[in-house]
């Protein structure tokens, strides 16, 4: 057997590259494009329609991102006007799967949630 060698990564030091993942995935728009596409390919503009309140400057740079860390795959067709498509990859497609349990447990704890706000703000 080859001797396989093992990295280790502790997201909370300085240098760990995974704090660049984690940047990634932890952003609010990165999170709502992905669920977005989670459930198959959408053209730039139905995208945009679908994760309110996007910018289109913001949706470009997200997409860039998830497309450099191979989370989505852009598609370009030569039709006039340009036609470019999105899609998740098995990558992206895995890392939908967690974003969908947050969605869950945010959901489910919403009413708690405010429950706190609430109690906060009148207490301040």
């Amino acid at each position: 057997m080859g001797t396989k060698k093992r990295l280790d990564y502790d997201v909370l030091q300085a240098a760990c590259p995974t704090r660049q993942v984690l940047d990634r995935i932890a952003d609010k728009w990165t999170m709502l494009v992905v669920l977005a596409l989670e459930d198959g390919t959408l053209r730039f503009s139905q995208l945009r329609t679908r994760v309110q309140g996007v910018t289109q400057k913001m949706l470009t740079q997200t997409l860039r991102g998830l497309e450099r860390d191979g989370l989505v795959d852009r598609r370009v067709y030569p039709t006039v006007p340009v036609t470019v498509e999105y899609t998740l990859t098995p990558l992206g497609h895995s890392l939908a799967e967690a974003v969908a349990g947050l969605r869950a447990w945010s959901y489910a704890r919403m009413p708690k949630i405010e429950a706190a706000r609430k109690r906060y703000d009148q207490g301040r």
